[in-house]
């Protein structure tokens, strides 16, 4: 039965300053921007010293997801895709925020670590501009961090993610909106010495056009083109001349900035200040600003899972080459997991068979890179990989649920590895794993032939595997690992049953 295709989609952004929604009409594989939200929350101003999440800045947020609920909430799964970035890394107290969050809009957050951040801000920027034959430098300034990518076409090549954005600089060297003598020159060393190891990489020699992507740049370069310093984008000659201006000020209330619009006044001073870094540490003289962004990537990147292009599905083949897998033993593995998902397709962990089961494949596919560091306790090594990795199309919670069943395939098994998962992966991913447990031990011989047929039952916490009359007396050793088994289950409350 063909899968049926959403008519709409959206895209959700809770950047450390704005939060931003993109609503787009589906048909025939073409996008029609339907609605766009944007409010400014500023989630990184509500982090302490401790990166922990004051209730006033969570209740402001809160609010704001509640009005674009109302708009998405009765979106289909896999429809919408709903990413935080910076803020939300640092926050020690981010599951108890985003269990709210989610309730509020009625669909799974994911947080993306900076590098896929910067994957696909790309694809935002490329989506918008269209082809293009030549390297790009491209360059995003959140209210946390600042991404740099240089790619050609749909491609992002070079990505880096830089913990300096315009809330956290404006926080730290204008605050109160104060402008103290030297706080510009001390914000804008702040920022070189950031993006002082990655200068060489990024430096102007190395791409042929630079574009802008974010609320900040598109703010600096109104500001630019109103006062007349610039006729075209943002220029070095056009910085120069706004960072005097600054400097001839004592508070941000004193800058008389035409098409600045007042409620990124805050935030404004931290976003130049990088900007000016990036200019005289990359010798950039000139950056165009593109309306795509992190929103339009997140939409793309929909649109690939949504036509069977899943980026996490090539990243996980990339894996498995660059750690010289056994594919053929893989494909043995994966083949008796799909005959367990068949007997199994009524289950509660399988009711959304899609979206879950393909997370079993992956790790059949990965659950022995660990071997090329050490066949010792390999699989701590594949999971380690897994988690720590820039895995990208994978959020921080992929990863961690990818890891925690890669983890667990075989000797000891304890539900408590599972138990700091999100919701409802803390309920699926332990009967996920049995099964992939089991699948690696009916094919521990790794010969290449068919199993014969067999029977699983899962009935809440007890496993029945049936085989064929005298199979399992003919193979001793598949007997004996079941036996074994059945005594690592019954530690997890499990009880598995064989004949």
């Amino acid at each position: 039965m063909p899968k049926k295709l959403p008519e709409s989609v959206a895209a959700v952004d809770l950047g450390s300053n704005s939060f931003h929604m993109i609503v787009c009409g589906l048909s025939d594989g073409k996008l029609q921007i339907i609605d766009r939200l944007k409010e400014m929350v500023r989630l990184a101003s509500g982090l302490d010293k401790k990166n922990v999440l004051d209730t006033a800045t969570q209740n402001r947020a809160l609010a704001c997801l509640e009005r674009f609920g109302q708009r998405i909430r009765h979106f289909p799964p896999g429809s919408v895709r709903i990413v935080g970035t910076s803020a939300l890394r640092r926050a020690k107290n981010a599951q108890e925020f985003l269990i709210k969050a989610e309730q509020a809009l009625n669909h799974p957050i994911h947080i993306i670590s900076g590098i896929e951040e910067a994957r696909l801000i790309y694809l935002g920027v490329a989506y918008s501009l269209g082809g293009s034959i030549g390297l790009r430098l491209v360059m995003d300034i959140g209210g946390g961090s600042t991404e740099y990518i240089i790619g050609t076409g749909n491609t992002p090549r070079d990505k880096e993610s830089l913990h300096m954005g315009c809330v956290l600089v404006s926080d730290l060297f204008f605050k109160d909106g104060r402008i103290a003598k030297n706080a510009f020159t001390q914000a804008t060393l702040f920022a070189e010495q950031k993006l002082e190891p990655f200068q060489k990489k990024f430096h102007r020699k190395n791409w042929d056009e630079a574009i802008g992507a974010s609320g900040s740049l598109r703010a600096i370069a109104k500001v630019l083109q109103a006062k007349n310093w610039s006729n075209n984008g943002i220029t070095e000659a056009g910085l120069e001349q706004l960072v005097t201006y600054i400097n001839q000020c004592s508070h941000i209330n004193e800058l008389a900035l035409p098409e600045l619009d007042p409620e990124r006044l805050p935030v404004f001073l931290g976003g130049v200040a990088i900007v000016y870094a990036t200019f005289k540490m990359l010798k950039i003289d000139q950056m165009t600003v593109a309306d795509g962004a992190l929103r339009e990537g997140l939409i793309q990147d929909l649109l690939g899972r949504i036509y069977d292009h899943d980026m996490r599905a090539a990243t996980v083949a990339a894996l498995a080459e660059r750690y010289r897998t056994d594919r053929d033993h893989a494909s043995r593995i994966r083949q008796t997991i799909g005959v367990m998902l068949e007997q199994l397709a009524g289950m509660d962990f399988l009711v959304d068979n899609g979206a879950i089961t393909q997370f079993l494949f992956w790790a059949a596919d990965l659950h022995e890179i660990g071997i090329d560091i050490a066949h010792s306790q390999y699989h701590k090594h594949s999971a380690y990989i897994i988690a720590n990795g820039d895995l990208a199309g994978f959020s921080s919670q992929d990863q961690l649920v990818l890891a925690a069943i890669v983890k667990s395939h075989r000797r000891k098994f304890s539900r408590a590895a599972f138990k700091a998962l999100p919701h409802p992966w803390n309920s699926y991913a332990p009967y996920l794993t049995i099964i992939l447990r089991l699948a690696v031990l009916l094919r521990r011989n790794r010969h290449n032939y068919m199993l014969p047929h067999f029977e699983i039952t899962f009935v809440k916490s007890a496993i029945r595997l049936q085989f064929p009359v005298s199979w399992l007396l003919q193979s001793p050793l598949t007997h004996a690992d079941l036996i074994k088994e059945a005594d690592f289950l019954r530690s997890a409350g499990f009880k598995l049953e064989f004949c």
